[in-house]
């Protein structure tokens, strides 16, 4: 468990959590980074790790559709998307979603299960290997 990933991090938890998905679930996953902003409407060191992330993620030059930065809303509802982050692949049909750390995640995945009715699964432990 990282509780504050550097964007290097992100982004291999992104490259696993995609795999992850792949294999459990069967479908091609779309990854959005996650945060308080969307498309640079705001600025701070927290957007900007995972801008870094998302542009590291870029340069390895994965076979899966990945964006970011997004807020939740702008990551898994089309018509949100459609305003805050036109022209996206993933935007509004994510169904990989990077946390950009522990805190946001632990908060995201309770708020899913206690008031969303979803069954929380795991902990799902990845990149052991070195």
């Amino acid at each position: 468990v990282i509780p504050n990933p550097t964007p290097a991090q992100l982004c291999d938890i992104a490259i696993a959590s995609a795999a992850t998905h792949a294999a459990l679930v069967g479908d091609a996953p779309k990854v959005a980074f996650l945060s308080f902003s969307t498309k640079g409407s705001a600025q701070h060191a927290d957007v900007t790790k995972v801008l870094e992330a998302v542009e590291l993620l870029r340069e390895r030059d994965v076979d899966f559709d990945f964006e970011g930065e997004l807020q939740l809303d702008a990551a898994i509802v089309p018509s949100v998307a459609a305003k805050k982050a036109p022209g996206g692949t993933v935007a509004g049909h994510a169904n990989v979603l990077i946390f950009p750390d522990l805190t946001a995640g632990n908060i995201g995945y309770k708020l899913a299960e206690r008031i969303g009715g979803c069954t929380a699964l795991g902990p799902v432990v990845q990149g052991l290997r070195k």
